[in-house]
Protein backbone atom coordinates (compact mmCIF):
# COMPACT_ATOMS: atom_id res chain seq x y z
CA UNK A 1 0.00 0.00 0.00
CA UNK A 2 1.33 3.43 -0.74
CA UNK A 3 3.00 4.95 2.38
CA UNK A 4 3.00 9.02 3.07
CA UNK A 5 5.22 10.87 5.65
CA UNK A 6 4.43 12.96 8.24
CA UNK A 7 7.06 15.49 7.42
CA UNK A 8 7.64 16.59 10.93
CA UNK A 9 8.47 13.13 12.46
CA UNK A 10 10.33 11.66 9.29
CA UNK A 11 7.70 8.40 9.29
CA UNK A 12 6.22 7.29 6.97
CA UNK A 13 2.18 5.45 7.42
CA UNK A 14 -0.42 3.69 5.03
CA UNK A 15 -2.42 6.15 3.09
CA UNK A 16 -5.54 3.72 4.27
CA UNK A 17 -5.10 3.46 8.28
CA UNK A 18 -7.43 1.73 10.88
CA UNK A 19 -9.51 3.78 13.11
CA UNK A 20 -10.76 1.67 16.48
CA UNK A 21 -13.14 3.63 17.98
CA UNK A 22 -15.46 0.55 16.96
CA UNK A 23 -13.04 -1.97 19.09
CA UNK A 24 -12.98 0.28 22.33
CA UNK A 25 -16.85 1.19 22.65
CA UNK A 26 -19.76 3.02 21.19
CA UNK A 27 -20.91 0.93 18.28
CA UNK A 28 -22.54 -2.10 20.09
CA UNK A 29 -19.91 -4.53 21.54
CA UNK A 30 -17.10 -6.20 19.32
CA UNK A 31 -15.78 -9.81 21.12
CA UNK A 32 -11.87 -9.47 21.61
CA UNK A 33 -11.10 -12.35 19.21
CA UNK A 34 -12.97 -10.95 16.51
CA UNK A 35 -11.26 -6.85 17.27
CA UNK A 36 -7.86 -8.74 17.26
CA UNK A 37 -8.92 -10.32 14.20
CA UNK A 38 -10.08 -6.85 12.49
CA UNK A 39 -6.55 -5.63 13.09
CA UNK A 40 -4.52 -8.81 12.02
CA UNK A 41 -6.97 -8.03 8.22
CA UNK A 42 -5.89 -4.62 8.29
CA UNK A 43 -2.22 -5.27 8.71
CA UNK A 44 -2.25 -8.02 6.00
CA UNK A 45 -4.01 -5.71 3.73
CA UNK A 46 -1.41 -3.36 4.00
CA UNK A 47 -2.10 -1.25 6.85
CA UNK A 48 0.81 0.22 9.05
CA UNK A 49 -1.23 2.53 11.00
CA UNK A 50 -3.43 2.00 13.98
CA UNK A 51 -5.66 5.51 15.52
CA UNK A 52 -7.29 4.94 19.01
CA UNK A 53 -7.55 7.26 22.13
CA UNK A 54 -7.45 6.51 25.89
CA UNK A 55 -11.06 6.49 26.70
CA UNK A 56 -12.08 3.80 23.57
CA UNK A 57 -13.63 1.51 25.97
CA UNK A 58 -11.96 3.20 28.59
CA UNK A 59 -8.57 2.23 27.10
CA UNK A 60 -9.87 -1.66 25.42
CA UNK A 61 -8.98 -0.18 22.30
CA UNK A 62 -5.31 0.63 23.45
CA UNK A 63 -5.19 -2.44 25.38
CA UNK A 64 -6.01 -4.67 22.11
CA UNK A 65 -3.25 -2.49 20.15
CA UNK A 66 -1.26 -3.23 22.59
CA UNK A 67 -1.43 -7.20 22.40
CA UNK A 68 -2.15 -7.22 18.42
CA UNK A 69 1.70 -5.78 18.67
CA UNK A 70 3.47 -8.26 21.09
CA UNK A 71 2.43 -10.42 18.79
CA UNK A 72 3.49 -9.10 16.05
CA UNK A 73 6.67 -7.66 16.56
CA UNK A 74 7.11 -7.99 12.82
CA UNK A 75 4.39 -5.67 11.81
CA UNK A 76 5.82 -2.33 12.44
CA UNK A 77 2.57 -0.49 13.45
CA UNK A 78 2.69 3.03 13.77
CA UNK A 79 -0.02 3.81 16.74
CA UNK A 80 -1.30 7.37 17.30
CA UNK A 81 -3.55 8.12 20.30
CA UNK A 82 -5.58 10.65 22.11
CA UNK A 83 -5.64 12.20 25.10
CA UNK A 84 -7.64 14.89 27.12
CA UNK A 85 -11.22 13.38 27.93
CA UNK A 86 -10.88 11.75 30.79
CA UNK A 87 -11.56 14.65 32.15
CA UNK A 88 -14.10 17.67 32.32
CA UNK A 89 -13.53 19.50 28.79
CA UNK A 90 -12.59 22.84 30.43
CA UNK A 91 -8.79 24.37 29.50
CA UNK A 92 -7.66 24.51 33.03
CA UNK A 93 -7.49 20.32 33.14
CA UNK A 94 -5.00 20.71 29.98
CA UNK A 95 -1.85 20.70 32.27
CA UNK A 96 1.38 18.74 32.18
CA UNK A 97 0.73 16.91 35.56
CA UNK A 98 -2.92 15.35 33.61
CA UNK A 99 -0.50 15.11 30.32
CA UNK A 100 2.16 12.98 32.20
CA UNK A 101 -0.81 10.89 33.95
CA UNK A 102 -2.77 10.14 30.29
CA UNK A 103 0.78 9.08 28.66
CA UNK A 104 1.72 7.02 31.44
CA UNK A 105 -1.47 4.99 31.25
CA UNK A 106 -1.71 5.01 27.72
CA UNK A 107 1.97 3.47 27.32
CA UNK A 108 0.84 0.57 29.90
CA UNK A 109 -2.36 -0.06 27.83
CA UNK A 110 0.13 -0.47 24.75
CA UNK A 111 2.76 -1.79 26.43
CA UNK A 112 5.58 0.93 24.73
CA UNK A 113 7.77 3.29 26.35
CA UNK A 114 7.13 5.85 23.96
CA UNK A 115 3.96 6.67 21.98
CA UNK A 116 4.49 6.97 18.19
CA UNK A 117 1.94 10.09 18.44
CA UNK A 118 -0.01 11.70 21.09
CA UNK A 119 -3.05 13.74 19.90
CA UNK A 120 -5.01 16.23 22.13
CA UNK A 121 -9.07 14.33 21.61
CA UNK A 122 -10.90 17.29 20.22
CA UNK A 123 -10.22 19.74 23.47
CA UNK A 124 -11.80 23.62 23.95
CA UNK A 125 -11.29 26.13 21.62
CA UNK A 126 -9.25 27.63 23.34
CA UNK A 127 -6.81 24.97 24.13
CA UNK A 128 -5.56 25.24 20.75
CA UNK A 129 -3.92 28.82 20.79
CA UNK A 130 -2.41 28.09 24.70
CA UNK A 131 1.53 28.63 24.42
CA UNK A 132 1.35 26.82 28.11
CA UNK A 133 -0.21 23.67 26.43
CA UNK A 134 1.99 23.48 23.97
CA UNK A 135 5.07 24.32 26.03
CA UNK A 136 3.97 20.93 28.22
CA UNK A 137 3.16 18.97 25.07
CA UNK A 138 7.07 19.53 23.70
CA UNK A 139 8.20 18.37 27.69
CA UNK A 140 6.75 15.06 26.95
CA UNK A 141 8.49 14.41 23.78
CA UNK A 142 12.24 16.28 25.21
CA UNK A 143 11.20 13.60 28.40
CA UNK A 144 11.15 10.69 25.91
CA UNK A 145 7.46 9.95 26.96
CA UNK A 146 5.63 10.73 22.85
CA UNK A 147 7.63 10.96 19.92
CA UNK A 148 5.27 13.46 18.57
CA UNK A 149 1.96 15.03 19.40
CA UNK A 150 -0.86 16.25 16.95
CA UNK A 151 -4.07 17.92 17.56
CA UNK A 152 -7.76 16.39 16.64
CA UNK A 153 -10.14 18.60 15.75
CA UNK A 154 -13.72 19.59 15.28
CA UNK A 155 -13.31 23.21 13.68
CA UNK A 156 -11.24 24.61 10.56
CA UNK A 157 -10.34 27.48 12.91
CA UNK A 158 -8.86 25.02 15.13
CA UNK A 159 -7.16 23.16 12.82
CA UNK A 160 -5.55 26.23 11.66
CA UNK A 161 -4.42 27.49 15.02
CA UNK A 162 -3.09 24.98 15.63
CA UNK A 163 -0.80 24.40 12.67
CA UNK A 164 0.86 27.69 13.25
CA UNK A 165 2.56 25.82 16.69
CA UNK A 166 6.17 24.79 14.95
CA UNK A 167 5.89 21.24 17.30
CA UNK A 168 3.04 20.35 16.00
CA UNK A 169 3.11 17.30 13.58
CA UNK A 170 -0.48 16.28 12.25
CA UNK A 171 -4.36 17.47 12.44
CA UNK A 172 -7.05 15.20 12.47
CA UNK A 173 -9.98 16.43 11.12
CA UNK A 174 -13.27 15.42 9.84
CA UNK A 175 -13.24 14.98 5.60
CA UNK A 176 -15.24 12.87 3.47
CA UNK A 177 -17.68 14.06 0.81
CA UNK A 178 -20.03 15.21 3.01
CA UNK A 179 -17.43 17.64 4.67
CA UNK A 180 -15.95 19.64 2.26
CA UNK A 181 -14.70 22.81 4.26
CA UNK A 182 -11.38 21.43 5.23
CA UNK A 183 -10.36 21.62 1.35
CA UNK A 184 -10.65 25.26 1.54
CA UNK A 185 -7.83 26.31 3.98
CA UNK A 186 -6.77 23.63 6.28
CA UNK A 187 -5.25 21.21 3.98
CA UNK A 188 -2.98 23.81 2.05
CA UNK A 189 -1.86 25.55 5.18
CA UNK A 190 -1.04 21.75 6.59
CA UNK A 191 0.64 20.97 3.15
CA UNK A 192 2.87 24.19 3.40
CA UNK A 193 3.80 23.71 7.17
CA UNK A 194 4.50 19.84 6.70
CA UNK A 195 2.49 19.07 9.26
CA UNK A 196 0.20 15.87 8.49
CA UNK A 197 -3.64 15.42 7.78
CA UNK A 198 -5.44 12.41 9.02
CA UNK A 199 -8.66 12.47 7.74
CA UNK A 200 -11.35 10.46 10.22
CA UNK A 201 -14.89 9.89 10.02
CA UNK A 202 -14.49 9.21 6.11
CA UNK A 203 -17.52 7.27 5.66
CA UNK A 204 -19.82 9.75 8.16
CA UNK A 205 -20.38 7.00 10.27
CA UNK A 206 -21.61 4.59 7.77
CA UNK A 207 -23.80 6.72 5.57
CA UNK A 208 -21.58 6.93 2.64
CA UNK A 209 -21.84 2.83 2.68
CA UNK A 210 -25.19 2.86 0.98
CA UNK A 211 -26.22 0.67 3.82
CA UNK A 212 -28.69 2.35 5.83
CA UNK A 213 -32.21 3.31 4.85
CA UNK A 214 -34.60 6.05 7.24
CA UNK A 215 -35.82 2.94 9.31
CA UNK A 216 -32.35 1.90 10.23
CA UNK A 217 -32.09 0.83 13.97
CA UNK A 218 -28.42 1.15 15.48
CA UNK A 219 -27.99 -0.49 19.01
CA UNK A 220 -28.92 1.40 22.33
CA UNK A 221 -25.20 2.04 23.20
CA UNK A 222 -24.28 3.23 19.40
CA UNK A 223 -23.36 6.69 19.45
CA UNK A 224 -25.35 6.79 15.94
CA UNK A 225 -28.39 6.36 18.56
CA UNK A 226 -27.91 8.79 21.40
CA UNK A 227 -25.63 11.38 20.17
CA UNK A 228 -27.53 12.20 16.93
CA UNK A 229 -28.31 15.87 18.01
CA UNK A 230 -24.76 16.04 20.43
CA UNK A 231 -25.98 14.60 23.53
CA UNK A 232 -23.01 13.42 24.47
CA UNK A 233 -20.27 15.10 22.69
CA UNK A 234 -19.93 17.24 19.40
CA UNK A 235 -22.71 16.51 17.23
CA UNK A 236 -20.44 16.69 13.80
CA UNK A 237 -18.74 12.89 15.34
CA UNK A 238 -21.95 11.93 14.46
CA UNK A 239 -23.31 11.01 10.61
CA UNK A 240 -20.39 14.25 10.21
CA UNK A 241 -23.14 16.21 11.36
CA UNK A 242 -25.88 15.53 8.75
CA UNK A 243 -29.35 14.98 9.93
CA UNK A 244 -30.04 11.09 9.26
CA UNK A 245 -32.92 11.24 6.89
CA UNK A 246 -31.32 13.73 4.51
CA UNK A 247 -28.05 11.95 4.57
CA UNK A 248 -29.63 8.78 3.72
CA UNK A 249 -31.31 10.12 0.92
CA UNK A 250 -27.76 11.77 0.08
CA UNK A 251 -26.46 8.30 -0.06
CA UNK A 252 -28.18 6.84 -2.20
CA UNK A 253 -26.88 9.35 -4.99
CA UNK A 254 -23.76 9.50 -4.04
CA UNK A 255 -22.95 5.69 -4.74
CA UNK A 256 -24.39 6.27 -8.05
CA UNK A 257 -21.13 8.07 -8.49
CA UNK A 258 -19.20 4.86 -7.33
CA UNK A 259 -16.95 3.36 -10.66
CA UNK A 260 -17.63 -0.23 -12.12
CA UNK A 261 -16.17 -2.57 -9.40
CA UNK A 262 -16.08 -0.11 -6.15
CA UNK A 263 -18.81 -0.07 -3.49
CA UNK A 264 -19.68 3.29 -2.02
CA UNK A 265 -17.60 3.06 0.80
CA UNK A 266 -14.62 2.16 -1.16
CA UNK A 267 -15.46 5.50 -3.41
CA UNK A 268 -15.86 7.68 -0.65
CA UNK A 269 -12.18 6.56 1.18
CA UNK A 270 -10.15 6.54 -2.75
CA UNK A 271 -11.99 10.50 -2.70
CA UNK A 272 -10.25 11.38 0.38
CA UNK A 273 -7.02 9.63 -0.42
CA UNK A 274 -6.57 11.79 -3.53
CA UNK A 275 -7.44 15.00 -1.95
CA UNK A 276 -3.68 16.98 -2.05
CA UNK A 277 -2.56 17.12 1.77
CA UNK A 278 -3.92 13.97 3.18
CA UNK A 279 -1.65 11.87 4.56
CA UNK A 280 -3.58 8.84 6.03
CA UNK A 281 -7.84 7.99 6.29
CA UNK A 282 -9.00 6.56 9.02
CA UNK A 283 -12.19 4.38 8.57
CA UNK A 284 -13.04 2.15 11.04
CA UNK A 285 -13.85 -1.51 10.86
CA UNK A 286 -15.99 -4.24 12.91
CA UNK A 287 -14.92 -7.59 10.83
CA UNK A 288 -11.72 -8.49 8.77
CA UNK A 289 -14.01 -8.36 5.58
CA UNK A 290 -14.70 -5.22 6.21
CA UNK A 291 -11.00 -3.97 6.88
CA UNK A 292 -9.78 -5.66 3.52
CA UNK A 293 -12.09 -3.60 1.77
CA UNK A 294 -10.88 -0.83 3.19
CA UNK A 295 -7.45 -1.40 2.45
CA UNK A 296 -8.51 -2.60 -1.16
CA UNK A 297 -9.82 1.33 -1.52
CA UNK A 298 -5.84 2.56 -1.76
CA UNK A 299 -5.62 0.55 -4.75
CA UNK A 300 -8.40 1.93 -7.00
CA UNK A 301 -7.78 3.99 -9.60
CA UNK A 302 -7.94 7.80 -9.15
CA UNK A 303 -11.57 9.06 -9.60
CA UNK A 304 -12.58 10.91 -12.58
CA UNK A 305 -13.17 14.67 -12.92
CA UNK A 306 -16.57 14.06 -13.45
CA UNK A 307 -16.81 12.38 -10.61
CA UNK A 308 -15.01 14.82 -8.01
CA UNK A 309 -17.49 17.34 -9.71
CA UNK A 310 -20.34 15.92 -9.24
CA UNK A 311 -19.45 15.03 -5.52
CA UNK A 312 -19.08 18.56 -5.25
CA UNK A 313 -22.77 19.19 -6.95
CA UNK A 314 -23.95 16.88 -4.21
CA UNK A 315 -22.56 18.42 -1.35
CA UNK A 316 -23.52 22.20 -2.35
CA UNK A 317 -26.94 21.07 -3.19
CA UNK A 318 -28.00 18.71 -0.38
CA UNK A 319 -25.48 19.09 2.39
CA UNK A 320 -23.18 22.12 2.84
CA UNK A 321 -26.42 24.13 4.13
CA UNK A 322 -26.06 21.68 7.31
CA UNK A 323 -22.56 21.53 7.96
CA UNK A 324 -20.61 23.90 5.98
CA UNK A 325 -21.39 27.13 8.55
CA UNK A 326 -20.69 24.82 11.70
CA UNK A 327 -17.04 23.21 11.25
Amino acid sequence: MEQREFARIGRTVSVVGLGTWQLGADWGEVREDDALAVLDAAVESGVTFFDTADVYGDGRSEQLIGRYLRSRPDARIFVATKMGRRLPQVAENYTLDNFLAWTDRSRANLGVDTLDLVQLHCPPSSVHSSAAVFDALDTLVDRGRVAAYGVSVETCEEALAAIERPGTASVQIILNPFRLKPLERVLPAAAAAGVGIIARVPLASGLLSGRYTKDTVFAENDHRTYNRHGEMFDQGETFSGVDFAEGVEAAVEFGELAPEGATPAQTALRWVVQQPGVTSVIPGARSPEQARANGAAAALPALEPGTLGAVRELYDRRIRAQVHHRW
